[in-house]
């Protein structure tokens, strides 16, 4: 599911993104000033639209400013590559963007006393950190772990879709995407332990990896 939903979406946005990521090289904006200014349109999205039952306008908002990982990654690749601060920091704030997404979600679910539903946002928001987590920790100890069925783009819109769903009138859509979420969060989890642990595995035995 990630890896299609990565090379067809994606592969279709290019033809959008790269002209306005030359046009913003051009310019002087740098990828790193996109990255905090993409954080700073989805946690605004989030909290003033989303924790307040917008839903509708707070969905579009965030897919609006999410969709600037594909920007600054372009305008990364077309400076030479991301520099390793970049990479720090746009894995930094993607974890502030993603506890602002499912915070808001969480609070508004609160408010409407569905605490499954609440529930379902925190596990969410827990799984979805163990998911990247698991992975860097994996490339820091020198191992891959490029699997897994729910990357933080498909987590996204799962959660979209179904906020979107929901303020259209389908009140079941959002809680629903959020327990199927998680689930595939989980799943996510442990095929990528799953996958480190048997690099980890050959490495003792000492076969290649």
């Amino acid at each position: 599911m990630a890896k299609i939903f990565q090379v067809s979406a994606r592969a279709g946005m290019t033809r959008v993104v790269e002209p306005i990521a030359r046009t913003l090289l051009r310019v002087g904006v740098t990828p790193n000033a996109v990255t905090v200014a993409g954080t700073l349109g989805v946690v605004v999205g989030s909290v003033a639209l989303g924790a307040r039952g917008h839903l509708v306008a707070g969905a579009l908002v965030v897919t609006f400013f999410a969709l600037t990982d594909l920007l600054d990654g372009t305008m990364a690749r077309m400076r030479g590559g991301s520099s390793r601060f970049g990479a720090f920091l746009d894995s930094s704030m993607d974890r502030v963007s993603d506890g602002a997404v499912f915070g808001a979600v969480a609070y508004w679910l609160a408010t409407q006393d569905d605490l499954v539903g609440v529930a379902a946002a925190l596990i969410c928001l827990v799984a979805g950190g163990l998911v990247s987590y698991v992975k860097a920790r994996a490339e820091g100890l020198g191992m891959t772990c490029n699997v897994g069925i729910a990357e933080r783009t498909e987590r996204l819109l799962i959660v979209g879709v179904g906020g979107l769903l929901t303020g259209l009138g389908l009140s079941w859509a959002l809680v629903t995407a959020l327990w199927l979420l998680a689930a595939v969060s989980l799943f996510t989890v442990g095929q990528r332990m799953t996958h480190v642990y048997r690099q980890a595995q050959r490495t003792e035995l000492g076969v290649d990896a």
